[in-house]
């Protein structure tokens, strides 16, 4: 957004200034044929004459401060005219002869000329300052808008955040509520001996879904933070595949999935922070591991820099697939019997976002697959 602006003002930029260019060149040529005559002719009528050749602007400046030290005394009057005339380099001359140059007329006709001459220079400087009068507004309503947006972006993650508190509140309660009331009973023996494995049990797996759900809260808590900063080094991105696709393996069998590896056996190097890029990968294979079919396939294809992890579970909803990558964000199957937490897909897509990539769904992927997530990675 921030450089669609910048461009947006160099280009407002550049149009002000060919319009000045050409504003200038209109009103130089209005100064040649009309105005410059017609203030000669007067200035010959009241016998004030000119001589030299100087630049339009020096030449009225002089003629300013002439007039203007037509106040001074005699003697501190001529001084200062000629500090002037050596400042600015001109051999131009003003020499008054009219008669009636002196008292009250002298006067009246020096406030006269002062004003002319203000006038003519801001005709001569009026496209300038126009210019840097529109040019401002320009950039005062530009970053007014851009304000505006960042406000209502902060708004936006005000709600987002409060939304993310509320379903971790409601993550957290649920497991709690079991853990209270199973590790009561059995604490005050109103569960059966054979029965008592079963609660602990319980008990045990609620305890590892809290932490679970804890994990990975602090890690997208983490890569939200401004601090935070990649441990990027030279790496192969098709053995990380692999590492991570093999960490898992027991669970695809456990589901009694297909895994079908399509991993280039050469080295695909890649500058990356192997711990974080590890667990996007990790997030997507574990995100198919649970939404997938069982007794289904599940593809990991690494071509091109281009990642891909498919299966042929249920599609997903075009609705629910717009906000996927947003925290907490799962359907209502997945949050009653899933246990998905929401987080992993945001969390992934950050980590690819600080690798220079970006973290797709395919839902039209093909190849008898439902869905497909896609890391698309730069290529060195």
């Amino acid at each position: 957004m921030k450089k669609n602006i910048k461009w947006f003002l160099v280009q407002r930029f550049l149009i002000l200034l060919f319009c000045i260019y050409w504003s200038v060149e209109v009103i130089n040529f209005l100064y040649r044929v009309a105005i410059t005559p017609a203030v000669l002719a007067f200035l010959e009528s009241q016998q004030i004459e000119i001589t030299g050749n100087s630049n339009m602007v020096v030449w009225l400046l002089q003629m300013l401060f002439y007039f203007l030290t037509g106040f001074l005394p005699s003697g501190v009057r001529e001084w200062v005219q000629g500090r002037i005339e050596q400042a600015m380099g001109s051999t131009m001359r003003i020499q008054v002869t009219s008669p009636l140059y002196g008292g009250m007329w002298g006067i009246i006709l020096r406030i006269m000329m002062i004003g002319g001459i203000l006038a003519l220079l801001l005709i001569r400087m009026l496209p300038y300052l126009v210019g840097a009068f529109c040019y401002s507004r320009i950039v005062t309503r530009q970053f007014n808008e851009l304000l505006a947006q960042e406000e209502a972006q902060k708004l936006a993650r005000d709600q987002r955040r409060n939304l993310m508190l509320s379903d971790i509140a409601h993550d957290i309660k649920t497991p709690i509520t079991t853990i209270c009331g199973y590790s009561k009973a059995l604490s005050e023996g109103i569960v059966a001996k054979e029965n008592r494995q079963s609660y602990l049990d319980a008990i045990y797996a609620k305890a590892m879904r809290m932490d679970e759900l804890i994990t990975l809260l602090f890690e997208y808590v983490k890569l939200e933070s401004e601090g935070f900063t990649m441990r990027k080094e030279p790496g192969d991105l098709a053995e990380l595949t692999r590492e991570m696709a093999a960490l898992l393996y027991a669970d695809f069998e456990g589901r009694e999935m297909e895994l079908v590896l399509e991993i280039p056996e050469e080295r695909m190097p890649f500058e990356m922070d192997r711990l974080q890029l590890g667990r996007a990968i990790t997030n997507l294979l574990t995100n198919a591991i649970r939404y997938g079919k069982e007794n289904g396939r599940v593809l990991v294809r690494l071509q091109d820099y281009e990642l891909t992890v498919a299966d042929d579970g249920e599609p997903i909803d075009p609705v629910f697939a717009a906000h996927i990558f947003e925290p907490f964000t799962r359907g209502d199957r997945a949050r009653s019997s899933k246990g998905g937490s929401g987080l992993g897909l945001g969390i992934s897509k950050k980590i690819v976002e600080m690798h220079g990539g970006r973290l797709i769904l395919n839902r039209s992927f093909g190849e008898g697959y439902t869905k497909a997530f896609q890391i698309r990675l730069p290529d060195i």
